[in-house]
């Protein structure tokens, strides 16, 4: 399996994407690409001490930056998250990564792979750590204006994702509202909450904000402008619980005694919250494996993003979906 990864894209590119590669294809043996400028990577390649085999570069002369409009994958042909994504549409990768702009990421998927016959629009399928396991939230970005169809269409997708990667039978699939009850929400809600109800999915009804993160679903269904906001209302709120934390031990030096017993139960917390520990999100509705990670991702964010591509291309996602499309088209005959 090859992967190409934007080795350009993100605020710490690219110093962490090199050694997040180095460490996710020695740990999940896989093979990788790394697009950007040759020259630095190579720098970094070279000072590594674990210069896997597995990895070789594709020169690109161009970067997408963080704050660059979307208009930029049209006239920066030759930028690293293009090349990638080009490499992917022509069979020389099997998936893509990128820990750089998010729309750019979204939108060179989209005009390279193309969507997938039946889905509207592609959804960014964020995986959060629930009481009992992950949780699956989609769309966190992708489509801000949603159409009932559109949510229809994520709940599919959200549910295979859950079978293949996180291997979760028959999914419970939820609708986010303002209330549990199926005539709580706006027009679109409770117009999606009927649809939803009538498909041949597991779906459990509505649930509302707080229940994100007690595994009431595995598969949390809602529109991209509200998954956006919630997505990064809780990365604040975990950064500033840490943040009241180290405060405290700071104005209060003989806190550090009890709070040195419980560090060990401190790092497991945190780890179960960092983004890190899931290292992208998927484009899903796209012809092929698009993993788009957080733009202030680490080494180990970038090897568990080479991971969820893994997992994505062998668990068949993008079949998977075609296939269950292709079923649901045949049935409406």
């Amino acid at each position: 399996m090859r992967i190409a990864v934007d080795a350009m894209g993100g605020d710490f590119a690219p110093a962490e994407i090199v050694e997040g590669v180095l460490q996710g294809c020695r740990l999940h043996e896989v093979d990788a690409v790394l697009v950007g400028d040759e020259h630095k990577i190579r720098r970094f390649l070279s000072a590594a001490s674990d210069n896997s085999a597995r990895i070789s570069v594709r020169h690109a002369s161009e970067v997408i930056g963080m704050d660059e409009s979307v208009d930029a994958v049209r006239t920066k042909k030759d930028a690293s998250v293009v090349v990638a994504a080009s490499m992917v549409a022509t069979g020389d990768a099997d998936a893509m990564v990128s820990m750089g702009n998010t729309a750019a990421a979204m939108a060179i998927a989209t005009l390279k792979l193309g969507r997938i016959e039946g889905i509207d629009r592609p959804a960014i399928a964020t995986v959060w750590p629930g009481r009992a396991g992950p949780t699956i939230v989609l769309d966190a970005g992708a489509v801000a204006d949603c159409t009932v169809e559109n949510l229809k269409q994520f709940a599919i997708m959200g549910a295979i994702y859950a079978e293949k990667v996180l291997s979760i039978a028959r999914p419970r699939i939820a609708l986010l509202s303002i209330g549990e009850e199926k005539c709580k929400g706006n027009e679109l809600i409770r117009a999606a909450n009927e649809a939803l109800s009538e498909m041949p999915i597991n779906f459990v009804g509505n649930i509302e904000g707080q229940h994100l993160l007690s595994s009431a679903a595995d598969v949390v269904v809602t529109d991209g402008f509200t998954g956006n906001v919630a997505l990064k209302a809780a990365e604040g709120i975990v950064e500033h619980v840490i943040h009241l934390v180290q405060e405290d031990i700071r104005t209060h030096p003989l806190n550090r005694i009890p709070i040195l017993f419980l560090m060990p139960l401190i790092r497991r917390v945190k780890r179960r919250l960092d983004y890190s520990e899931y290292g992208g999100a998927p484009l899903l509705g796209v012809n092929g494996v698009c993993i788009i990670g957080h733009g202030r991702s680490n080494a180990r964010a970038v090897a568990n993003a080479v991971r969820a591509a893994k997992e994505a291309v062998s668990g068949g996602v993008v079949e998977a979906i075609r296939g269950a499309l292709a079923t649901q088209a045949t049935q409406a005959l």
